[in-house]
């Protein structure tokens, strides 16, 4: 494994792929607790889709796609948050701006660039759609989601669990729920270049809900899930480099085979117990 690794570190592309990935894996899974737990898990999928809609268009119009879709997925994390918390029910928010998004990004791909490599590689994930510029920003975006996780991981977890008392305890719920959204909608415009918009949203669901197999506490839930996280996105990548296979459903690969073992152990401790 080491040796392949070495290996890939002489293709530039590659070291590009490999630090983002890293940074994004670590940002999804931290995230993906909090919203595995507060029943908000397909937010990933429906804002991924949302800004493969704002890539379209950026594509069609001639601009950078980062420096559009983070402002637009920004905008519509808050919109679901405000509309999830109203009249209609968030898995019904989320389906309609999820549905909604692919198809006017579909259509605007269609009557523009039509179904090019980079429209695949929005997709499904390309390692050779990440320019240097998009590695830097990919940089700068990740430590700040990190640092603002770590920073205010307590509220976190006290909005997370029990709104109702972390309310009453003067804690900003509406504030707190609007940063999740919030760091929620930049890791996932970060992680599509690598995982596409088809798949970004397993690097938040997977890792969490393998984590809570094993797991019972949330700090310990927190730190598994970055290291499955980082384990299966590492041999997602070796695997896709050595087979040939696309890297986003590489990665998805090996975290489907790690929950269905984690699945696997929770059920043997159970019966051990019993």
């Amino acid at each position: 494994m080491i040796g392949i690794l070495q290996e890939m570190m002489g293709y530039p592309f590659l070291v590009r792929a490999l630090i983002v990935g890293v940074l994004v894996s670590l940002c999804a899974s931290l995230l993906g607790v909090s919203l595995v737990l507060k029943r908000y898990s397909m937010i990933g999928d429906g804002l991924s889709h949302v800004s493969f809609g704002a890539l379209s268009v950026a594509m069609a119009l001639g601009v950078a796609p980062l420096k559009l879709s983070l402002p637009v997925v920004t905008i519509v994390a808050v919109i679901l948050l405000r509309v999830g918390n109203g009249r209609m029910k968030s898995d019904a928010a989320i389906a309609v701006i999820s549905s909604g998004s692919l198809g006017i990004g579909v259509i605007v791909t269609s009557l523009t660039t039509g179904m090019t490599v980079d429209v695949c590689g929005y997709m499904f994930g390309s390692l050779l759609a990440m320019s240097k510029e998009d590695v830097m920003l990919s940089i700068v975006l990740s430590i700040i989601v990190i640092v603002i996780f770590i920073i205010c991981y307590n509220r976190l977890f006290a909005v997370t669990f029990d709104e109702s008392f972390a309310k009453a305890s003067g804690v900003k719920v509406g504030v707190y729920n609007m940063l999740l959204a919030i760091l929620t909608a930049v890791t996932i415009v970060l992680g599509m270049r690598m995982m596409g918009a088809m798949l970004i949203s397993s690097l938040i669901i997977f890792p969490a809900l393998t984590s809570m197999r094993l797991f019972g506490s949330f700090k310990a839930v927190i730190i598994s899930s970055a290291v499955v996280s980082l384990v299966c996105f590492f041999f997602g990548i070796i695997c896709s480099y050595q087979y040939a296979t696309p890297t986003g459903a590489s990665i998805v690969g090996v975290n489907l085979i790690v929950l269905f073992l984690a699945v696997i152990v929770e059920k043997i401790r159970k019966g051990r117990l019993a």
